[in-house]
């Protein structure tokens, strides 16, 4: 057999954490344990009716058969301004400011494609969502990692970057609230961030996704572009996945700095074809009509969250209550590697969950529990943990 060797792009990627632990859940299965998953971070209820409703209206329009504008139907660029408008107070102009995404995922990967040069620097702060150091790989940038650490809140240190790297830096990556850490980040951080990105005309990229799973609603978690002169610098990554329960439907947006959004779309137009219309109109119904649906889904997650907290304390894994986000960010036992310890679990208890330092070095020393099982599972599982 002939073998074809990979791109060294794909050759330079970091051995996948998590293939053991496929290997072992397949064992564990195998022995006819229950297995519960905790690992990844798919909501479990389903779309809101009303969403499938209208896609099925649009799918049998015969104009919706065809190739899609690859920015996205005006309709739906201008239903985002307004969820923007109404959610944060950000003005955005649909036409120059907002383009439709296949997934924000897909965006993210793309957008270091717009900007990123062979060796240009680009800073990172892990443990974070493994797509942007991978795609700025790919474009042959170089990673400065900027730790998030629970003495500091999971903020990085945007001190810790010289001044000569900021003039080096092409982007900065910041996610919250954050994935996996579930942090929250106050104003006055994204004010400093803006302020040293103008400064040193460093492109900041905002991941927004979990903006919309709060729990608190006098402490909802920001929009980059509600601090002022956010829009000189930054793009924002957004998504109908998470808030309406639509993972599978790969339906997002990014909005901001026009120049950044365009540069995005000139990606869009030669490597996609854009987003089925039909699936777009469905998006501006949840948009539009999808608030009360997402306000259902916090109080679920944030019973779920408080049930794990409470069993998390009682067997004494430390984790702080999150603010937003499905996501608990907990300390794994002393003495144990986050992975041998993940291991553990699955292989005594049936139950996955997701080793910290598959995030990135920071996160060694943790595991994450995504919160995307009923309450009964949840303290099933929690139960089974807190008998090893």
């Amino acid at each position: 057999m002939i073998e074809f060797p990979m791109a060294d792009r794909l050759a330079a990627l970091p051995p996948y954490l998590f293939a053991e632990i496929d290997r072992v859940k397949a064992q564990v299965r195998a022995r006819g344990v229950d297995i519960i998953s905790l690992g990844i971070g798919d909501p479990d209820m389903p779309t809101p009716e009303f969403i499938v409703e209208a896609l099925a209206a649009s799918a049998k329009k015969p104009e919706n058969h065809q190739y899609p504008d690859y920015v996205g139907l005006l309709s739906f660029r201008t239903a985002v301004a307004d969820w923007y408008k109404t959610r944060f107070g950000v003005a955005l102009d649909p036409a120059t400011e907002v383009v439709s995404l296949i997934g924000s995922k897909e965006g993210i990967a793309h957008f270091p494609l717009a900007y990123v040069n062979p060796s240009d620097l680009v800073l990172v702060c892990p443990p974070n969502y493994p797509v942007y150091p991978v795609a700025t790989g790919f474009c042959g940038g170089t990673v400065k990692n900027l730790p998030l650490l629970e003495e500091n809140d999971y903020l990085p240190d945007l001190d810790a970057v010289t001044d000569a790297e900021w003039a080096r830096a092409k982007m900065i990556f910041v996610n919250y609230p954050n994935n996996p850490t579930a942090a929250t980040a106050p104003r006055s951080f994204y004010e400093k961030l803006i302020k040293k990105a103008r400064e040193s005309k460093t492109i900041v990229v905002s991941d927004a996704a979990y903006t919309e799973m709060y729990y608190d609603p006098t402490d909802k978690p920001l929009s980059i572009f509600e601090i002022e002169g956010a829009k000189d610098v930054a793009i924002e990554f957004h998504s109908l996945s998470k808030t309406y329960n639509m993972t599978g439907w790969r339906i997002g947006m990014a909005v901001g700095n026009a120049q950044l959004v365009k540069g995005l779309g000139k990606i869009k137009e030669n490597v996609d074809s854009g987003i089925f219309q039909a699936v777009q109109e469905a998006g501006i119904a949840a948009l539009v009509h999808g608030e009360p649906y997402a306000e259902k889904f916090r109080a679920v997650y944030k019973e779920r969250r408080d049930v794990a907290v409470a069993a998390l304390a009682r067997m004494g894994i430390a984790c702080r209550t999150p603010k937003a986000s499905f996501y608990l960010w907990c300390k794994v036992p002393a003495g144990q590697t986050s992975a041998a310890f993940v291991t553990k679990v699955l292989e005594q208890t049936g139950v996955v969950v997701t080793p910290g330092n598959g995030f990135g070095a920071p996160g060694e020393g943790y595991f994450r529990i995504a919160m995307t099982v009923p309450v009964a599972r949840m303290e099933e599982a929690l139960s089974r943990i807190a008998k090893l």
